[in-house]
């Protein structure tokens, strides 16, 4: 599974510091500590409400970039913060993200070909997000034919079904489980899918146990990559258990430390 590291998020304090503050240090070091712990992209996003927003997001990237070599999905809603962050990106990069709704794909589905970038799809249209299997998979479909008619290719995508925090919809968490399976049968090869993990457990108690057991079912359905935190060692203990039990990847006396 493709691991993308979420902590250099400016919703978090110490982030959003040193984003004001321009400490290139702090923003390394957070960096280097989720490549450490098994970061294949790290997710990068300036926070809310920021008046620097292009400028914050172009900062991050080429200081992100001065000590590591690793790919950044970009986050944000505004196309003008995702415009500076692609553009100082050094490998392909990830747009996250675009929804179904048609003023959005009508933005984001041409930066991602101009940028030649993979992008995050999230199953979300002009009512919302729908609350079935069926409503999510027709929405997933929208999101795949209009990017193709576009000329981006199924394998640059990255169909989100959108989890939702089981304190608010409990019922919806199957629902994912589910349009992950439905998903894989939208194209030949399946496209891949993704999720913002730690969105389950919003606002509950046993935030980290919720999100490792969680993880574990998606992965029984195929998910491809995940948004999370490296830094829960348990969560990536109950990923690489779980590579090895669906035989993606060789069991080894040691393959907790591989």
């Amino acid at each position: 599974m493709i691991v993308v590291g979420e902590r250099i998020n400016g919703q978090f304090p110490l982030v959003s510091k040193a984003i004001d503050a321009r400490d290139e240090k702090t923003i390394q070091g957070m960096a280097l500590e989720q490549i450490s712990a098994g970061a294949d992209v790290l997710d990068v996003n300036t926070g809310p409400g920021r008046d620097d927003g292009p400028e914050a997001m172009a900062w991050l990237v080429k200081t992100i970039q001065d000590a590591v070599d690793i790919r950044l999905a970009i986050d944000s809603p505004g196309l003008k913060v995702q415009q500076a962050g692609l553009t100082a990106c050094k490998r392909t990069p990830l747009i996250n993200s675009t929804t179904a709704e048609e003023k959005r794909m009508e933005k984001f589905f041409p930066l991602a070909l101009e940028h030649n970038a993979e992008i995050v799809c999230l199953t979300i249209n002009e009512k919302g997000i729908p609350n079935s299997v069926d409503g999510r998979t027709e929405t997933a479909m929208l999101l795949l034919t209009n990017a193709m008619d576009k000329g981006i290719p199924p394998e640059n995508l990255y169909l989100d079904p959108v989890v939702l925090p089981i304190t608010a919809a409990q019922d919806q968490c199957p629902v994912v489980c589910d349009a992950i399976t439905a998903f894989r049968a939208l194209n030949t090869p399946p496209p891949k899918t993704i999720v913002g993990l730690s969105n389950v457990s919003s606002g509950a108690e046993e935030r980290n146990l919720l999100n490792r057991t969680y993880l574990g079912m998606l992965l029984g359905r195929g998910l491809d990559a995940a948004i999370v935190d490296p830094l829960d060692l348990e969560l990536v203990k109950e990923l690489k258990a779980a590579e090895v039990l669906l035989n993606h990847k060789l069991y080894a006396h040691s393959f907790l430390r591989a």
